[in-house]
């Protein structure tokens, strides 16, 4: 069961989620946005390893699995906002990953879903249902992008999940996966594409603010992760999706009607069923 402090701290998380999308949302080059948001997090992930030294062995395996899917949920999160709207895309990424994450940690974990649980998985799924009608250019455009975020989402959740019990010591095994974060920067600098570093200090500073965000949201949610079922973690961060909708509204002009505070609210709802299951 989850503690008050592990709650707070998980909830304090998606706040700190939905601010760093939010960020990238706004940038003026997505591209540019992730590519400084990463090479602040890799900075910090090799400080973080000098700090606490190498994860268990055991866990290597785990650690080369999440870097890479973080890099392809990187990539995907540039592609859903080229076009979407943050309110929009951002709560079917979030919240169609729960069910995945609950399934996965029943599967690879033993964390058994209940049929508050289930209940859970089917308000999820209408919420999504929901969002993506409320409008219709987002199944066409956009959805296919989000719902393969909310995969890679899953994805790396799940291999965290089992990999930071294997490593000992979370920082370390957090460290370690944040050192992969620099694998696209230095992949445009070897393709000799200088010119997409070349961004403005007001830019770089916004996005190197994201990225010490993301880096704080997600180092919680691997803390979390050492003691409480994946499920339950996952569920509660994504009522993240409630803070998207709201920054979307007061930061990017973005039209909070009222089907999307609806679907919203029947996602998170749906989360924290799947998240009570425990």
């Amino acid at each position: 069961m989850l503690t008050p402090f592990s709650i707070l701290l998980v909830l304090s998380a998606a706040f700190l989620h939905a601010s760093w999308n939010a960020l990238l949302r706004g940038g003026a080059d997505r591209t540019q946005s992730m590519l400084v948001m990463n090479l602040t997090v890799g900075v910090i992930g090799i400080a973080m390893m000098v700090f606490a030294g190498l994860p268990s062995p055991t866990s290597a395996p785990y650690v080369f699995a999440s870097g890479l899917i973080h890099q392809v949920y990187n990539a995907l999160l540039v592609r859903m906002y080229r076009s979407g709207d943050l309110g929009e895309t951002y709560p079917v990424a979030r919240g169609s990953s729960p069910a995945l994450i609950a399934l996965g940690g029943s599967l690879f974990a033993g964390e058994w879903m209940n049929l508050l649980g289930s209940i859970g998985i089917g308000l999820v799924c209408a919420g999504i249902f929901i969002l993506a009608a409320a409008k219709g250019r987002l199944h066409t455009m956009n959805l296919p992008a989000a719902l393969a975020t909310g995969v890679s989402i899953a994805a790396y959740t799940i291999v965290d999940g089992i990999g930071v019990r294997a490593s000992g010591n979370w920082v370390a095994y957090t460290g370690s996966i944040f050192t992969f974060f620099l694998a696209w920067p230095l992949w445009y600098l070897a393709r000799r594409r200088r010119g997409i570093l070349k961004i403005s200090l007001a830019e770089a500073g916004k996005a190197a603010s994201g990225g010490l965000i993301s880096l704080a949201a997600y180092g919680a949610i691997i803390w979390a992760l050492q003691a409480n079922a994946m499920g339950a973690v996952s569920a509660l961060r994504e009522t993240s999706v409630v803070f998207a909708a709201l920054l979307g509204a007061l930061f990017l002009n973005e039209r909070l009607t009222g089907l999307r505070i609806v679907a919203c609210c029947i996602i998170a709802a749906g989360a924290a069923c799947v998240g009570w299951r425990f």
